[in-house]
């Protein structure tokens, strides 16, 4: 297969923190994988953006959910997301700076499928 039809697999990125979206960027720049990276920072939008109304982008391969947001809390985020039989489909990675929250998310939503950490980096003094 020729590297042109090698399609990019499309990550949606649900994140309010500029420094965490241009942190997880870096992260996928460095993978081996080809991707392309939509960010929304306001919960209210992702329901909205998955079910349609995103003037034509493609339907996101998988979804990175931050759960601290504005407009809409992430869990209600992932909620809606999990309730619905069509957006249910969507591999859903949950971001959170809380240990706490990654272990009581994966233990409450049997349906999720990942969460973690969200990135953090070092700064050199």
């Amino acid at each position: 297969m020729s590297a042109d039809a090698i399609r990019p697999i499309e990550v949606l990125l649900v994140e309010d923190d500029e420094a965490d979206v241009r942190l997880t960027r870096e992260c996928l720049e460095a993978g081996e994988v080809l991707n392309r990276l939509t960010v929304l920072g306001d919960g209210a939008k992702v329901v909205r953006y998955l079910r349609g109304d995103h003037a034509g982008a493609p339907r996101p391969d998988l979804v990175l959910l931050d759960l601290n947001l504005p407009g809409r809390h992430g869990r209600e985020v992932l909620a809606d997301i999990k309730g619905d039989p069509e957006l249910r489909r969507i591999p859903l990675v949950v971001l959170t700076a809380s240990k706490a929250e990654v272990t009581g998310v994966g233990r409450a939503a049997g349906d999720v499928d990942g969460s973690t950490r969200s990135p953090t980096r070092t700064i050199p003094a």
